[in-house]
């Protein structure tokens, strides 16, 4: 048995992989808060129902900002599985293999299912079965689609979201892969690890000085307008926060790091919840969630939250996360429909019986039905889909054994 930063290892997990198990249960709440905020957001759910959902509140409304969790983590994983893990032997081909063949599987099956639902409705309204929606394709075209295909769709080629809309942060997430790769690759041209630290925070700092003095903008929310700057701030954060954890001093006691632990995560609520009537606090936010996920690596024995994030829900949820993030857009368009077809009067019925209720029920129904989904293409589409390209591209395998700490991060 093998020790790690004081946590025993005995399984057998992904070569790349370094890291606490909490930091799945974090993605899976993330990306389950992301849907919510859609579903309450929806501007047909707006209109349709007469109250709001009974769990409306401004941290779900500004949930979009975890999006930003995300990008931190994702620095995190990288600079544990590539650059603190073995450094000297980073293969540029074989780390974008990799990113490519767990990011794209999933993007393109969904793309094609929005396909297949556009062609649908076009053909539903010229059967005038349909007669509320458009038949022409607006900003999803040709030309998004392509640049979907691509990855590229958010990118600064189109100035609008298109398509999975929510699949724009895999688009310049996966570009950021390229570009940290490029950076660990001048490190080791410079045989110095201290040259990719220092690239990494010029990176964070400069993009994130870019996004407010240059740009002007008023909050980090930026998507197709420079939203890769966006996920530099955060990616290259959550780079640098990894190397702030290995150089900590002796660590406090068990309950100080609980207490601490406990302290970054009600901040970062905190930070979330006050995003939208100062959006300027949301420029805080990538360095918020940076000291609560680095605090959760610092400290994977404290009492609190580590114990409350290893529950076997959370862990279920932490898997599938990319998978809820990309499915939810299309399950919760079908859920507009279905609420459409349901009609006013009936949820003016539902709704006088307990005000709330006709929203609360289809947040619900529509949250499972993204869960269920999710469920299916995590094990029929991520993990076979990755397979299947890593083999196409002479990738070594998934697993292999090697030392890690007790605890898996899909991304």
């Amino acid at each position: 048995m093998q020790q790690l930063r004081n946590v025993d290892v005995t399984e057998l997990v992904h070569r790349e992989k370094a890291h606490v198990l909490p930091l799945d249960s974090i993605r899976g709440i993330a990306a389950t808060s992301v849907v919510i905020h859609h579903l309450l957001l929806m501007p047909t759910f707006l209109a349709a129902f007469p109250h709001n959902a009974w769990i409306n509140c401004s941290f779900f409304r500004s949930a979009w900002l975890l999006v930003d969790l995300f990008f931190v983590l994702s620095g995190m994983v990288m600079a544990l599985s590539y650059v603190e893990n073995d450094f000297t032997r980073f293969s540029l081909r074989e780390f974008m293999v990799r990113r490519l063949a767990r990011v794209y599987p999933l993007h393109i099956v969904m793309l094609l299912a929005n396909l297949v639902f556009r062609l649908l409705r076009i053909g539903l309204v010229m059967a005038g079965v349909v007669v509320a929606a458009p038949a022409a394709f607006e900003v999803n075209n040709a030309y998004s689609f392509g640049l979907n295909v691509l990855l590229l769709h958010s990118m600064g080629f189109i100035d609008y979201l298109s398509w999975n809309a929510p699949s724009w942060s895999i688009s310049v997430e996966f570009y950021t892969y390229l570009v940290f790769g490029l950076i660990v690759l001048i490190a080791l041209r410079m045989r110095s690890l201290a040259w990719f630290y220092v690239l990494s925070g010029l990176l964070a700092v400069g993009s994130l000085v870019f996004i407010i003095f240059v740009l002007e903008k008023k909050s980090i929310e930026l998507q197709t307008d420079f939203g890769l700057l966006r996920c530099f701030v955060g990616f290259f954060l959550g780079v640098l926060m990894v190397r702030i954890v290995d150089r900590l001093p002796a660590k406090p006691r068990p309950a100080a790091q609980g207490a601490l632990q406990f302290v970054a995560m009600i901040a970062s609520i905190v930070l979330v919840s006050l995003a939208e009537a100062n959006p300027a606090a949301t420029f805080l936010a990538p360095v918020m969630f940076a000291i609560f996920l680095g605090s959760l690596l610092a400290f994977p024995d404290a009492l609190l939250v580590p114990r409350i994030l290893v529950a076997k829900p959370l862990i279920w949820l932490g898997r599938r996360s990319y998978s809820i993030y990309m499915v939810h857009a299309l399950v919760v368009l079908l859920a507009e429909y279905f609420v459409r077809g349901v009609g006013a009067g009936r949820i003016a019925a539902l709704d006088s019986i307990w005000a709330g209720l006709p929203a609360t029920l289809n947040l619900v129904v529509s949250l499972a039905a993204v869960l269920a989904v999710s469920h299916l293409t995590y094990l029929y589409v991520e993990i076979p889909g990755g397979r299947l390209l890593r083999n196409a591209f002479g990738s070594p395998p998934d697993f292999a054994p090697s030392p890690a700490r007790s605890a898996r991060l899909s991304n």
